[in-house]
């Protein structure tokens, strides 16, 4: 099944369903109920394959939370979120398997690995949302200007100098 991720979404959206996943996270360190990670890991793999219109994280917070929040909307990239999702299935999913090794086996490293991992997932959504950096965001830039990731994979990263001018100013 194609990707139905959005070629721009809203920065706005982004940063709340950011800080929605840190509330999960900061509950779940809280509690030490590391089980959490399955539905996140379930809910990045399904924002990051197949969009945000399927992730019930994301609807949520278009349809419950966006709503009550009277910033104007601000596009954004979506390639970069998309990119950023998989980093999230990726982490949260390696905690789940983690996790669940640390329960068969009781090895105490796993489980220090699965905090280390709850830590990072903390942290990356905290920056999306309360100070607005996407760290999936600046990697992805990372490996385009490295030529890791071709140009053509986000025409709008690609070509950042109309954002980078001030309303109407001219060149």
């Amino acid at each position: 099944m194609r990707s139905r991720f959005p070629a721009v979404v809203d920065e706005v959206t982004a940063r709340l369903t950011a800080g929605v996943v840190l509330l999960a996270v900061l509950l779940m360190l809280a509690l030490q109920q590391w089980w959490v990670f399955l539905p996140l890991a379930a809910d990045f793999t399904l924002r990051a394959t197949l969009g945000p219109r399927v992730s019930p994280l994301a609807r949520v917070v278009s349809r419950w939370v966006r709503p009550r929040v009277p910033a104007l909307p601000h596009p954004t990239a979506g390639t970069p979120k998309r990119f950023a999702a998989a980093v999230g299935a990726v982490l949260t999913g390696l905690a789940s398997v983690l996790w669940l090794l640390h329960l068969a086996t009781g090895a105490a490293w796993l489980g220090t690995a699965v905090l280390v991992v709850a830590v990072v997932m903390a942290v990356f959504p905290a920056l999306e949302a309360l100070a607005g950096l996407c760290v999936g965001c600046v990697v992805f830039g990372w490996l385009m200007r490295a030529g890791v990731v071709p140009e053509d994979v986000c025409l709008e990263c690609a070509d950042i100098t109309s954002r980078l001018r001030a309303p109407g100013a001219t060149t």
